[in-house]
């Protein structure tokens, strides 16, 4: 088996204004791709690939392949987006479970995105932000190039469950926000699909 390209959940202006139509046909077709190209000629071979990506890259640590760091590159990138594109939605509420635990651990929704979007604008150059769940504590942390909380602190900076996840690459925005990362960072909280970052806090 190998790993293959998620069909898109929605049509990639579906998204305008606050994410653009080319940008994200690019994301998707061009980046992504080329993350699971990788993946797949990094793993051929192996008896890694039938792994959900995932799973895959929650046992990096034990796996043997020749480019470790290779892999561990792309199939975060393969992982990472594969979220991505799920956790983008215009028009839902947040509300239920996550609600309640985003305000008793943050104090309320206003200082979860606030904090948010200083640890997004804070991380040097490219890589992610996350909302991750551990036992029953939720955290905001930034990982580095497509590094993701399911690594573990062995291999990424930060362990845990991700709830959901910003891309903060400049392949991410660059199209539409240029330089602005602030103003991209703002449109997320317009197309943060709550839903399904309802049904992953859940899990």
């Amino acid at each position: 088996m190998s790993y293959t390209l998620p069909l898109f959940p929605y049509s990639y202006s579906s998204l305008e204004p606050y994410l653009d139509e080319e940008t994200m046909f690019i994301h998707h077709t061009k980046h992504h791709q080329t993350y699971i190209n990788n993946t797949n000629n990094i793993l051929l071979n192996s008896n890694f690939n039938n792994l959900p990506i995932e799973n895959l890259i929650s046992k990096l640590d034990i796996i043997d392949v020749d480019n470790k760091i290779g892999l561990q590159n792309n199939a975060g990138g393969h992982a990472n987006h594969s979220l991505f594109w799920t956790i983008l939605k215009i028009g839902t509420i947040l509300k239920g479970n996550l609600k309640a635990s985003i305000e008793n651990n943050f104090g309320s929704i206003e200082k979860f995105k606030s904090e948010f979007e200083k640890v997004a604008m804070n991380h040097f150059g490219s890589g992610w932000t996350w909302l991750v769940k551990k036992d029953t504590t939720l955290f905001i942390a930034a990982t580095a190039n497509q590094n993701n909380p399911l690594m573990g602190k062995g291999i990424s900076e930060v362990s845990g469950f991700p709830i959901f996840g910003l891309d903060i690459w400049e392949h991410a925005y660059y199209l539409k926000y240029q330089n602005r990362r602030i103003d991209y960072i703002h449109a997320f909280w317009h197309v943060i699909n709550w839903e399904e970052a309802e049904r992953r806090f859940n899990r």
